[in-house]
């Protein structure tokens, strides 16, 4: 265990017994403790680590004898309500629960030139942002930094402006003296480390012991930000720990929590609490784990200090989009977050529309709005259980071939998660069919349809040709020969059997005809509204369906009614697939992705959900088949379920990077797009690189410039390649390593396979 210094441990049972709030805390808890043990200004030296008042361990159990077990992460599990946080002022903006979410982005241009930064986060504020940060790498981009300050000063321009620091705390004081906010990486800002080396702690004394460095590292310059009233942000990055806290906690949320909680525990012995968190990872749902526990751990600590939202290295387009809706939207969606930065490989400009509308997504669901409101009270009532300091997925069973069966119904689901497509009648015409096959995926020789590995694993149809239409029927055949599953309302087979057809009811209309099916359909699907009463929901353990469609009803919080349909399934051990079914009228691509990521990422992300099927609905369909299917399965990829393509982590580019990211991400997407499987870190420099590999197979990573670096994991495998030679290595590192297909020999075997 831990030892702490008797004025530490004086402090810290003197709070408990007085239940002493700090005066900058508006939350009322007998676990409160001391703020500080403050600390002159006038001290240019860092005290002794010793006389911090430092967290209790988590790790020897410290934390819940004093504090007692984790018992929440957000305000409140059934009405989206704000967590209650303190207001951290940041020149004219101000973060916190009483304040709007704030907008913000990072400027791409080289910080030294002073012009083109200005100009870019002219830009910005324009569009829309609240706050802009610029990286500032050393003396050069800190004397830069001043005066881009003044300069938008001059031209009328108020926006703060935030200090990207990494590896240089005696840069980090000089920057800010002119800039309103400075983010400091715990990860590197003391411990610039990156060699993953094996640290071997034979106590909890002995990791503890080199908090000293941290603390001499971090006081000054808190000691600055706390006399001139600067912002910081302690943004822990699960690409870039230090090999100190990889050595003790692993590459984990835990490790990202316990590096900020320490580096939070120094700011509190100064008496400085105008800080923000964040907890960024390329990886959604190490993103959703680590803020959750964050959240959970200031819950119980009684600390209310705000939280900065972003999935970073997000990628560019619908899947960058996609990505972070699915981490952002999570989080906003259960209250959590007050300020939000979207990390694209684009213009920082493009950040802001995804960045606002989720936003705006996340406002209009709080509870403060009677709509929402009422949604989130119509859902009957649940106990939710879920466990957020670890994840694990609820999989579905998958469908299982039986005796008399006369095709293979094991490929209508799939065991990382399924893709289901809306099909119209129309679609089956002769002379649309075939474009019908390439639309759903799948692979064609002499006109007969084969799955490939993003194709759809079951369509559904709310109609079907008649019997009489002898094309149509046989182009349906043809699907369900190759194992795609055709789900079509039993009302509908009833009028005109579909031989081997998945029939669908709604779950009440399956128990009373005790789940009888109509002539010709080989398996059941069940429809569920999120409104059944909880006996009813039981019925489906009997009925055993190939799937159950959940679309929670109008009037019916969708994230709510979804989990607390889940919440049953657990509770009465109910093992049936469950695919949501989501509706949307958008015609824009952008919002699409948006929404998906954000209503239906959201469960999946809480490890419920087999997968997804996509319906357009009113007067027009403004996407192709294709493009829904393809959504859908970005979707899957970025829930972490089932990798269909390349997986590209790709930095969003700043004042750091080396090459021209956004040209050099669409030339690698090219050569490389086609390996699924495969993960592809793409990073302009060295901060985050190393750190990120660990989440990638392969990276590409500017060292100097017109120079990269490739790694294998988190070794370098080859340095100092010429940019316009570096493509091309990657792809020969990829064949080292038996990675590699080329484009035309898979088509050569998927055309031998068809016509086998």
């Amino acid at each position: 265990m831990v030892n702490y210094s008797a004025k530490a441990v004086s402090a810290l049972i003197a709070s408990a017994l007085t239940g002493g709030v700090s005066s900058f805390t508006s939350l009322k808890t007998p676990h409160q403790y001391a703020s500080s043990l403050s600390m002159s200004t006038a001290e240019s030296a860092a005290p002794s680590a010793s006389e911090v008042l430092w967290t209790p361990s988590w790790k020897s159990g410290a934390r819940d004898e004093l504090f007692g077990p984790i018992e929440k992460y957000c305000e409140d599990l059934h009405l989206v309500t704000r967590r209650k946080t303190r207001t951290v002022n940041c020149g004219p903006i101000n973060f916190g629960s009483d304040h709007p979410i704030v907008r913000q982005t990072m400027a791409t241009t080289d910080t030294a030139n002073v012009e083109a930064t200005i100009e870019q986060v002219m830009r910005c504020a324009d569009k829309g942002f609240d706050l802009v940060r610029i990286t500032v790498q050393g003396r050069r981009e800190a004397t830069a930094a001043a005066k881009i300050r003044e300069g938008l000063f001059k031209k009328g321009y108020d926006i703060p402006l935030c200090a990207d620091m990494h590896f240089q705390p005696k840069v980090a004081l000089l920057v800010a003296d002119a800039l309103e906010k400075i983010r400091i990486n715990p990860g590197n800002f003391a411990d610039g480390r990156k060699d993953f080396e094996e640290k071997i702690y034979e106590t909890e004394d002995d990791y503890v012991s080199e908090r000293q460095y941290l603390l001499d590292a971090m006081y000054p310059l808190v000691e600055k930000c706390k006399e001139l009233n600067r912002c910081m942000r302690i943004g822990t990055n699960h690409g870039s720990l230090s090999s100190r806290v990889l050595s003790f906690y692993g590459d984990t949320p835990r490790g990202m929590v316990e590096s900020a909680i320490e580096f939070a525990d120094i700011c509190r012995s100064q008496d400085y609490h105008n800080f923000v968190f964040s907890m960024k990872a390329s990886n959604p749902l190490v993103m959703v784990q680590s803020y959750r526990l964050l959240a959970a751990e200031q819950y119980r600590l009684g600390w209310d200090y705000p939280l900065h939202l972003g999935v970073t290295e997000a990628g560019e387009g619908e899947d960058g989009r996609m990505k972070s809706a699915i981490g952002i939207g999570t989080l906003l969606a259960d209250g959590l977050g007050d300020t939000v930065r979207v990390s694209l490989t684009e213009d920082p400009e493009f950040e802001y529309e995804p960045c606002n509308r989720l936003a705006e997504i996340a406002e209009s669901r709080l509870s403060i709005n009677p709509d929402a409101k009422a949604r989130q009270l119509a859902v009957k009532p649940y106990k939710d259980t879920r466990d957020i300091t670890a994840f694990a997925r609820r999989a579905g069973e998958l469908p299982e071939q039986r005796e008399g069966d006369a095709v293979d119904v094991r490929g209508f689901l799939h065991r990382d998660g399924s893709v289901f497509s809306v099909v119209t009648p129309d679609m089956f015409s002769k002379e649309n069919v075939q474009y019908l096959y390439q639309e759903l995926g799948c692979k064609t020789a002499v006109g007969m349809p084969f799955k490939d590995i993003a194709t759809t694993d079951s369509i559904y149809m709310h109609t079907i040709p008649p019997s009489s239409d002898v094309d149509a029927r046989t182009a349906i055949r043809r699907l369900i020969e190759v194992s795609t599953g055709v789900i079509v309302p039993a009302s509908e087979l009833e009028k005109d059997p579909l031989p081997n057809a998945v029939a669908l009811m709604s779950l009440e209309d399956a128990v009373a005809r005790n789940g009888g099916l109509p002539e010709g359909a080989i398996r059941l699907a069940v429809s569920l509204d999120g409104d059944e009463e909880e006996e009813l929901l039981e019925k489906v353990k009997e009925l055993n369906p190939l799937v159950c469609i959940l679309k929670p009803k109008e009037g019916l919080s969708h994230l709510h009614a979804s989990r607390r349909v889940f919440e049953i399934f657990k509770a009465k051990d109910i093992q049936s697939s469950v695919v949501h079914h989501f509706t949307t009228d958008t015609d824009d691509s952008n919002e699409l992705a948006l929404q998906m990521g954000t209503k239906i990422g959201s469960l999946l992300t809480d490890g419920n959900g087999d997968g997804v099927m996509v319906e357009q609905v009113g007067s027009k369909q403004h996407f192709s088949l294709g493009f829904v299917r393809k959504t859908s399965f970005g979707l899957l990829q970025g829930s972490r379920m089932r990798n269909t393509k390349t997986e590209f982590v790709s930095c969003p580019s700043c004042g750091r990077t080396l090459f021209d990211l956004q040209e050099t991400t669409a030339a690698i997407q090219e050569a490389t797009g086609h390996l699924p499987g495969v993960t592809i870190a793409v990073m302009g420099c060295i901060v985050n690189g190393p750190g990120e590999m660990a989440d990638a197979d392969f990276g590409y990573v500017g060292t100097i410039p017109g120079k990269v670096d490739l790694y294998y994991g988190k070794e370098v495998v080859r340095k100092s390649i010429p940019n316009d030679q570096a493509v091309d290595a990657l792809v020969e590192l990829i064949k080292e390593y038996d990675m590699w297909k080329d484009k035309e020999e898979e088509e050569q075997e998927e055309e031998l396979v068809a016509s086998a």
